[in-house]
C-alpha cells in the first residue's frame, strides 16, 4: 500500500473484473489474539489457477497445502515504531534515503472531543514549507527539506533517527484500528532486520511451531529484505522506491527449489518486489540489494515467484495489479467476492490468501 501520486486506480479498475466496496465490519479492528484467536488462528483463502477453485482453510493448514520441496521466500524487515505524535500533527517515518535523509508523511490528528480517537492519524496534513523545522518530543527538531511526492517530504532529523524512533515513536495505526496496540503486535516471527515504517504483514500468521511444521514437511524457507514505507489509504498510488536486499543464499535457494520441482511462493507482496527486481530476463534469481522501484502489472508479469501468500488489500489497491498478473484477471476477482460473501477480514490484523497453483 505504500505509493506516491499518480493515476494507479485506472490501472488497477483494468485489472480487477469489477471494483467492490469494503464494508466497515470485513475491517479488522484489532490483532487476532485480541478477538480470542492465535496468531496462526486467522482464516486462509486459496486459489488455485491450476484448476480455477476458491477454497476455504484455517491458516494453521498452511503445511499441508504446500509440499516437499516447496519454497516460501518470506521478508525479515522488522517494523519500527515510525509514527511520532504531535499536538495536532503525527509524523510518520517512512523511507532512509541514502544521504541518510527520510522521507516522511505528515497526517492531521483527531481533535479530543471527535468521535474517533484523538491518537489516530486522520488524514495527509497539505501544509509545510521548503526549509520549515518542526519541534519534536524530547526536544528533537525535524526539518523539511522539499517535496518528494505530492504526500512524502525529504527531511532531517537532528538526531540518529531509529534510536529516537524507539524512544518517541509509537507504530502507524489508522482509522479502522480502534486503539494502540504494543509494538510487538506489528512483528512477524521472521523481522530481525529493523526498518519498515509498516508491518510486512503476510508474515504475521507465522508461529514458530508452524514454521517448525513447514521444515518438518521439507518446505524451506529462505529470506530477503525490503523496508516498507508508509500506506497511502486515501488514494490508490504506485509504489516508490524502496530499499531492499536478496542475499547469495537465498538466490541460490530460489534457483534449486525451481530446479528440483518445486515452487517459489512469496510471503508478501514486498517479496515479490524484491524477486522480481532481482530476476534476470530469463526468470534466473541473482543476489541483488539497493532501491527498487520495481511494479509488478500484469503487462509485465512475473518471473521468479510461482505463488504469493498475502493478506486482502483494500478497493482500487495497487497491489491488486500484482495480484491479478500472479493469478489472472477472472480468478481474482471471483476470489475477492468469495472473500466478501464469506466474511474474511482485511488489513494488516486480518485474513490471508494464498494464490498457487
Amino acid at each position: 500500500m505504500n505509493g506516491q501520486g499518480g493515476g494507479a486506480g485506472g490501472l488497477v479498475a483494468d485489472a480487477m473484473a469489477a471494483d467492490f466496496v469494503l464494508p466497515y465490519e470485513l475491517e479488522a479492528h484489532e490483532p487476532p489474539e485480541a478477538r480470542g484467536l492465535a496468531r496462526d488462528g486467522v482464516r486462509l483463502l486459496v486459489s488455485d489457477r491450476s484448476t480455477g477453485e476458491v477454497g476455504h482453510h484455517a491458516f494453521a493448514e498452511l503445511p499441508g497445502l504446500l509440499g516437499p520441496g516447496d519454497l516460501l521466500v518470506v521478508n525479515n524487515s522488522g517494523t519500527l515504531p515510525a509514527a511520532v505524535r504531535l499536538d495536532r500533527l503525527a509524523v510518520h517515518f517512512s523511507t532512509e534515503r541514502e544521504d541518510g535523509t527520510w522521507l516522511v508523511e505528515l497526517r492531521r490528528r483527531r481533535v479530543p472531543g471527535s468521535p474517533e480517537s484523538a491518537e489516530t492519524a486522520a488524514e495527509p496534513y497539505g501544509g509545510g514549507v521548503d526549509g520549515e523545522w518542526l519541534p519534536l518530543p524530547g526536544g528533537a527538531t525535524l526539518r523539511l527539506l522539499g517535496r518528494e511526492t505530492p504526500r512524502l517530504w525529504r527531511a532531517s532529523l537532528d538526531r540518529e533517527v531509529t534510536g529516537y524512533l524507539r524512544r518517541y515513536g509509537v507504530p502507524i495505526r489508522y482509522s479502522y484500528v480502534d486503539r494502540d496496540w504494543p509494538l510487538a503486535d506489528y512483528q512477524t516471527v521472521f523481522g530481525v532486520r529493523p526498518g519498515s515504517a509498516e508491518m510486512p504483514s503476510a508474515g504475521r500468521p507465522f508461529t514458530t511451531g508452524l514454521v517448525t511444521s513447514l521444515v518438518s514437511r521439507g518446505v524451506g524457507i529462505a529470506p530477503i529484505t525490503l523496508h516498507t514505507g508508509v500506506a497511502s489509504p486515501e488514494k490508490d498510488e504506485p509504489p516508490y522506491p524502496e530499499r531492499f536486499e536478496v542475499p547469495e543464499a537465498t538466490a541460490r535457494q530460489v534457483e534449486l527449489a525451481r530446479e528440483t520441482g518445486g515452487r517459489v511462493i512469496a510471503v508478501g507482496t514486498t517479496v515479490v518486489r524484491a524477486l522480481e527486481t532481482a530476476a534476470l530476463a530469463t526468470g534466473r534469481v541473482r543476489a541483488a540489494d539497493g532501491w527498487t522501484s520495481h511494479i509488478v502489472t500484469p503487462e509485465a508479469g512475473v518471473r521468479a515467484v510461482d505463488g504469493l501468500l498475502t493478506g486482502l488489500h483494500e478497493p482500487r489497491s495497487s497491489h491488486l495489479l500484482m495480484l491479478s498478473a500472479i493469478a489472472g484477471r477472472d480468478l481474482l476477482s471471483r476470489s475477492y467476492a468469495k472473500a466478501l460473501e464469506e466474511g474474511y477480514l482485511w488489513h494488516e490484523f486480518g485474513d490471508v490468501h494464498l494464490i498457487t497453483g
